[in-house]
């Protein structure tokens, strides 16, 4: 048997998976039946042990390592930093946005919050700075077509494995032929419904240019299939709030309009944007409803 390598699962086709060794050469792998025993999926982005091609065609990855994150949705592992791509067109999914961005939270993951096609409404992107300044959560306005802030986005993305995610149409893959010298397939928008062509049919780890990037498909809120989360904790993925635990009237308060509630009272006073507390309320609603339907 051939020594086995360690290397970098870059994505998956069917039963077949495409893995970079640590000297970057690509190598067509099947999957030893064990991993299916142990109920792990290869991902893109998994640091895999395998066994090179043995004149069958493809060698065999043998072992998926331990993961420091692993995403349902995209279905990424090991990922540092999301990137939640959005644009004024179609119209921006905000809640989608925010799905995403608790699911990394919960992953221990970094966010950016990246308008793209900033040229067609300056304003969204002041819009979503405003909502996110309590959060800490970065907002660049970024356009692929006139190259505007592609150099801070890119230097914000250095060092770290990013995924970038979002709505069907909102040019993440323009994007990426733009920070990494790509020529991915792009689409356009179907103006009969305002939505884009997904392009992007599986996810995969791009590497280039000093950046090591997941491009993955876009989808919708309704395509969306995450973790039930306890709606107890819900409110510890929202950082704006945390300044303001312990002074609720009641210690079980969820920020959900309870009397003597702090975080309504900092909305109220401005402090807290009120388009963020609101879509906290209907995620905290869902969860709600998932949890107690769970064992059903």
């Amino acid at each position: 048997m051939s020594e086995q390598l360690k290397g970098t699962l870059l994505r998956g086709i069917g039963s077949f998976y495409t893995v970079a060794d640590e000297n970057g050469n690509e190598h067509t792998l099947r999957c030893r039946k064990k991993c299916r025993y142990l109920k792990m999926t290869p991902m893109a982005g998994d640091q895999v042990l395998f066994t090179p091609d043995e004149g069958e065609n493809h060698g065999w990855l043998e072992e998926i390592l331990p993961r420091r994150s692993a995403c349902v949705r995209p279905p990424v592992a090991n990922a540092e930093m999301l990137l939640v791509v959005t644009a004024p067109e179609p119209e921006p999914d905000l809640l989608l946005a925010d799905k995403l961005i608790l699911q990394a939270f919960r992953q221990n993951m970094n966010v950016l919050l990246v308008v793209n096609k900033s040229e067609l409404d300056p304003a969204l992107a002041e819009r979503l700075k405003r909502q996110y300044r309590e959060s800490g959560i970065a907002v660049f306005a970024v356009s692929a077509k006139t190259g505007e802030g592609i150099d801070d986005l890119r230097g914000a993305m250095r060092g770290s494995l990013c995924c970038m995610t979002g709505q069907s149409g909102v040019g993440k893959s323009t994007l990426l032929n733009v920070l990494m010298g790509l020529e991915l397939e792009t689409g356009e928008i179907s103006r009969k419904i305002l939505r884009g062509r997904n392009t992007t049919r599986c996810a995969e780890l791009l590497i280039r240019n000093g950046l090591r990037v997941f491009d993955t498909a876009g989808f919708s809120l309704l395509d969306t299939v995450f973790e039930p989360v306890d709606p107890v904790e819900l409110k510890e993925y929202w950082p704006e709030f945390s300044q303001y635990e312990g002074y609720c009237r009641f210690d079980s308060c969820c920020h959900d309009r309870e009397p003597g509630c702090a975080v309504t009272a900092a909305c109220d006073a401005g402090a807290i944007a009120p388009e963020r507390l609101e879509r906290y309320r209907q995620l905290l609603r869902d969860a709600r409803q998932i949890w107690r339907e769970r064992y059903d």
